[in-house]
């Protein structure tokens, strides 16, 4: 086992106050959403939708861009661009390559149908999001316990990456079908698993997830406690991923998908704001001193996330929406809402929502895969003495 790492100033990324509202948004999220929508049969007729809305239009695209921020706003970053330009370069126009040709080629180009591509890629990408959400959770529970000074030892890494992949990841996955949540669930859930017998035995489902989690947890408390400097951040992590999983098996679709993507939304482009605090000024580039002037101001990056995030909120929910559904933008925008489902860029606008998504998965990956050293040194914000 390794020696422990260096005892941090604070546990925290910034303070229990930052870290509360951004990073365990769920603590203060849950209860008021949870307290608005008791009683309602359908939350999204109360005012838990307006919440959802405003989280929604300030936080869902400024935290899919975050990482492509990093990556090419930074100066910190610039030297990855060269070092690790499959990471940082090819990859991504890859994907952006391979997605756009891939759906705006005509019906009768392949062999199936533009329609049929589109579901293919949202069960696809059903499933990345699911595996992403739990690597931050293993992301956060691994920074946490750098922060606090734990050793760096494998077992402790492997208990992380389990907990947040099997709790964080495969029973949220089992829960959403159970639920019938899952993305065009009738199209390649229910021809394996009878909807029907799911019905049935919902309340073992019930028993069995919550019973998991809870022993899954407690096991990792229990390691917590015992460890050389045991950390509050962590074990608080861990209650909010805990208890919005056990949620999933009880409460209103509506409410844990609000919570479980709003925790992830705003963990993620609070992170960013560190790790952009402490870009270096970069003499010879006017793109690199134009950007670390807001980057050096974690208001000012917010509030550049925030207003590009509220203005791609209707074009990128074209792509987000199932069929019949009208999403934010057709109950506060129909007008807008209307031009752009009748576009005929629609096409594009969708496979522009999909590229987003696949860039931010790889580019997440590669902006914080803090166990390379070029990666920490410009990650080095979250490791500073506070």
């Amino acid at each position: 086992m390794d020696a422990p790492a260096a005892p941090r100033r604070t546990p925290w990324v910034r303070s229990p106050a930052w870290d509360g509202f951004w990073v365990l948004s769920t603590l203060w999220l849950a209860p008021v959403v949870l307290f608005i929508a008791h009683g309602h049969l359908d939350p999204s007729l109360t005012h838990v939708f307006w919440i959802y809305f405003a989280l929604t239009l300030m936080f869902w695209i400024g935290h899919r861009l975050s990482s492509t921020y990093l990556a090419y706003c930074t100066s910190a970053y610039r030297p990855l661009l060269k070092t690790q330009r499959t990471r940082f370069v090819w990859v991504p126009l890859g994907i952006v390559a391979v997605t756009f040709t891939f759906l705006l080629l005509p019906d009768d180009a392949l062999p199936w149908s533009r329609a049929q591509r589109v579901t293919g890629l949202f069960i696809a990408d059903y499933g990345l999001i699911t595996y992403h959400f739990a690597s931050q959770h293993f992301g956060f529970l691994s920074l946490y316990r750098i922060r606090a000074g734990q050793p760096r030892d494998p077992a402790s890494r492997g208990w992380d990456r389990a907990y947040a992949l099997i709790v964080g990841g495969l029973v949220v996955f089992l829960a959403e079908i159970v639920a019938g949540t899952v993305f065009f669930q009738e199209l390649w859930v229910d021809p394996l698993i009878d909807p029907a017998w799911l019905d049935t035995h919902y309340p073992a489902f019930q028993r069995w997830g919550t019973g998991f989690v809870v022993i899954a947890t407690v096991w990792m408390a229990f390691r917590e406690l015992r460890t050389v400097r045991p950390s509050v951040p962590r074990l608080l992590y861990m209650t909010c991923v805990s208890g919005i999983v056990i949620a999933a098996f009880y409460i209103n679709p509506y409410l844990f998908i609000l919570l479980w993507t709003t925790q992830h939304w705003m963990a993620a482009m609070g992170l960013a704001t560190v790790v952009a605090r402490g870009d270096r000024p970069a003499a010879r580039s006017r793109w690199y001193r134009t950007w670390g002037a807001v980057s050096r101001r974690p208001w000012a990056l917010t509030a550049v996330l925030i207003v590009v995030s509220a203005l791609l909120l209707p074009v990128m929910e074209v792509e987000a929406l199932d069929e019949g559904d009208r999403g934010f933008t057709g109950e506060v925008l129909p007008r807008v809402a209307s031009a752009l489902a009748t576009t005929s860029w629609l096409p594009a606008l969708v496979a522009l929502g999909f590229v987003t998504g696949f860039v931010h998965y790889a580019l997440d990956r590669a902006v914080f895969r803090l166990s390379n050293g070029e990666v920490r040194e410009a990650a080095h914000a979250l490791f500073e003495r506070r």
